[in-house]
């Protein structure tokens, strides 16, 4: 299989715009790897899109570096000291390391199923996309949004985790299934998408490093992989800033209809060809 310069910029600004949205990165990369003509179940294809989501997790480190360090801190304050597990940084840091461990588990279990000819069709794509906005239509309605960041506890980590356990299905979206579950358990729309971010780091990081040799065999190389990676962190840094800025005064439900819609689309377009 060929995957040439162009294929990686397309593919990187694809995932740069819709990894941290709630509209499925891996839909959106596995809808645009088709009309590419890519095999979309390829492993060293679906190798490719994993490891390009390093350059918008680099994104997310930079973006937020000044809140890493302070978590950072704050965990290691709590882990030689009882008076340093009482502070809000300990619990929260806690809550996105441990909220991580269930899609690392489920990742490993699973990963031939994951990067099967199943879950990477174009159908399940559809039909995840449409399904899953009814989640997210939900989760605004019964939103408190009573807590933020200071109250994040470690059951919410926990709960948001397994959450995210369900984007593994291509058209879910990582950031729909957390910001949901945190909006669900009553925490802010602010707070529950930085978790969302947060949470992010070590899912995406594990899941390139995994990847990165079959990326970089001999089918696709190491030059559409930078390129892809370097265009994934620009633009999915401009993404977060959006992200954030929106969620402030906006509901996830906004991304709805457009879900709906190409969903649709790609349920239609299977349906008569």
């Amino acid at each position: 299989m060929s995957l040439g310069l162009l294929d990686a910029v397309i593919l990187g600004v694809v995932e740069g715009l819709t990894e941290f949205l709630p509209v499925s990165s891996t839909g959106h990369l596995t809808i645009t790897e088709g009309l590419l003509g890519l095999e979309v179940d390829d492993p060293s294809v679906t190798a490719f899109t994993a490891v390009i989501q390093s350059g918008a997790i680099l994104a997310v480190l930079i973006f937020f570096a000044k809140d890493i360090a302070r978590f950072a801190r704050g965990f290691f304050a709590g882990v030689r000291s009882a008076a340093g597990r009482q502070t809000d940084d300990w619990r929260f840091t806690l809550a996105v390391v441990l909220g991580s461990l269930p899609i690392g588990v489920v990742g490993l279990l699973f990963r031939d199923v994951i990067k099967g000819p199943v879950l990477r069709s174009l159908t399940t794509v559809g039909i995840a996309l449409i399904a899953w906005s009814a989640v997210m239509v939900l989760a605004e309605r019964r939103a408190t949004q009573e807590r933020g960041e200071p109250e994040v506890t470690i059951r919410d980590g926990l709960l948001i985790g397994l959450a995210q356990c369900v984007a593994l299905v291509p058209g879910v979206s990582r950031s729909g299934a957390t910001i949901s579950a945190g909006l669900l358990l009553g925490i802010d729309r602010v707070t529950a998408t930085r978790m969302s971010f947060f949470l992010a780091i070590p899912a995406l990081t594990a899941a390139g490093a995994l990847e990165l040799p079959s990326a970089l065999d001999g089918s696709v190389g190491a030059s559409p992989v930078i390129v892809g990676t370097v265009v994934s962190f620009v633009v999915a840094y401009a993404s977060i800033a959006f992200l954030l800025k929106f969620v402030a005064s906006n509901s996830i439900v906004a991304f709805v209809p457009y879900r709906v819609a190409l969903g649709a689309v790609v349920l239609g377009v299977l349906a008569f060809t």
